[in-house]
């Protein structure tokens, strides 16, 4: 039993799957998907610690609760209070160390196609001494020399690969909308319920974005006043009718037969989104009323008491921040979608209609568990070749890390910023949202009108 117990051990250390090793009673889960719910944990851990180092109220805490706490700071020369590991540049050097694991994996699953290869079993295994190596990393970057010209260049690096990130997501919207359309249009050859499906989803979608952009017409401006507000609901809601126009117009639709409004409501849905979440993520502006009382104006009459619970608005915010991240990391690094950001398409001829068509026709078990053996219920699904590109699923976290940073940190106003009033408003994030508006229908207006500017050219979407 106890030679038994070690080799179960060690194979939760060193195993090829990170979960389902060491629980008889857990579900049976992919190789694949176990590995990637590793790596998304470490991430989550990392970020959870960011968090907590952005948050004054976890900072005061400690230093009422903690005995001999200023002894013990200054023992580990952290200041006086700690305050070297806390604020902006202490979130700068933990993403800096897991900045630097993603992109060391990523150098090192380059060209993996054969998962049982060494580079293969590191990528997949090993997950005890992979945590001590993030978190040697995370620690070590606080004695970097000189940290004050390394902050200001990382910070550059950050704001590069933050800018990154957005725009791998953008891409892979635009792409999202356009296979949308193209399989769900491949069903009506066979069947003209498909043709049914495709105006009720289009219907659907232009409701909510023009029922979204009234209510924020309403709710986000004012008789008086709230000039900027309606400057922008009017160029986006304009950006909308333009790009579905552009869809329409005869010119792109002899180029571009797949072309329609499925695309350009899916877009205008996320334009949309991307103007509320803009719009809320905008400082509150007061104004002196007749009784010389100062008001919030420009904001829903029910926001004035939002923010009473700051611990609450915060613990909320970040999870949903944390999953918001998660979900754009593991959708976005399939193989499916690394062929999208390298132009490679499936051919329209080859597309099988489905409602679910973001998923593989296939499902099966690669591999069954053997009759009377017990232990781990691992499917092992990558025995003929990887289900995904290791290089860039390790290069979109490493981009997601700096994204996190610059997130948390409030982008270029990191001096005065902090957990608690990161919801309640900053210049920094509604730019940069609204930058990724404007840049996301750029982008798919460009998909549209790239064959009639380069009509040699072959373009597949």
């Amino acid at each position: 039993m106890s030679a038994q117990c070690c080799a179960g051990q060690l194979a939760c250390c060193c195993g090829s799957a990170g979960c389902s090793l060491c629980c008889d009673c857990c579900p049976r889960i992919r190789q694949s998907l176990s590995t990637r719910f590793m790596y998304a944990l470490y991430f989550i851990l990392v970020v959870g610690l960011c968090c907590i180092m952005m948050s004054t109220t976890v900072a005061h805490k400690m230093k009422e609760h903690i005995p001999f706490f200023e002894e013990m700071c200054k023992g580990i020369k952290a200041g006086d209070t700690c305050e070297k590991l806390v604020g902006y540049s202490a979130v700068y050097r933990v993403c800096f160390g897991m900045a630097c694991f993603f992109f060391i994996f990523c150098l090192l699953t380059l060209k993996i196609d054969n998962s049982k290869s060494c580079r293969a079993r590191i990528h997949n295994g090993f997950w005890f001494f992979k945590l001590l190596l993030l978190g040697a990393m995370c620690s070590g970057a606080f004695f970097i020399p000189d940290q004050d010209t390394f902050l200001n260049a990382w910070r550059y690096v950050g704001a590069i690969g933050g800018f990154l990130f957005i725009g791998i997501q953008l891409l892979l919207l635009v792409e999202f909308a356009h296979k949308w359309n193209k399989n769900w249009t491949a069903g009506t050859a066979s069947n003209k319920l498909w043709y049914a499906s495709l105006a009720l989803v289009t219907l659907i979608m232009y409701s909510v974005a023009t029922g979204g952009l009234v209510s924020m017409a309403v709710f986000y401006t004012q008789k008086d006043g709230c000039m900027e507000n309606k400057i922008l609901l009017g160029v986006n809601g304009g950006l909308c009718l333009l790009i579905s126009l552009v869809a329409i117009s005869p010119c792109v639709q002899n180029r571009q037969p797949h072309s329609g409004l499925l695309q350009s409501g899916v877009i205008s849905c996320y334009v949309t989104y991307l103007t509320f979440s803009a719009l809320s993520s905008k400082p509150a502006e007061v104004v002196l009323d007749e009784h010389g009382k100062n008001i919030t104006i420009c904001v829903p009459n029910f926001g004035q008491d939002l923010y009473k619970d700051e611990n609450l608005v915060t613990i909320l915010g970040t999870g949903l921040l944390i999953g918001c991240i998660l979900y754009s990391c593991l959708t976005s690094t399939t193989r499916s979608s690394s062929d999208a950001l390298q132009g490679r398409y499936a051919a329209p001829e080859l597309e099988i209609a489905r409602c679910c068509f973001c998923f593989s026709p296939g499902g099966e078990d690669t591999e069954e568990q053997q009759p009377g053996k017990k232990g781990p219920r691992v499917i092992y699904d990558e025995k003929k070749g990887t289900v995904y590109i290791y290089s860039y699923f390790h290069f979109v976290f490493f981009l997601a890390s700096l994204y996190v940073m610059m997130t948390v940190t409030n982008w270029f106003n990191y001096e005065s910023a902090n957990m608690e009033s990161f919801f309640s408003g900053s210049w920094s994030i509604f730019w940069v949202k609204m930058a990724s508006c404007w840049i996301c229908v750029l982008l798919y207006l460009w998909t549209l009108v790239a064959p009639l500017c380069c009509p040699t050219r072959q373009f597949s979407v």
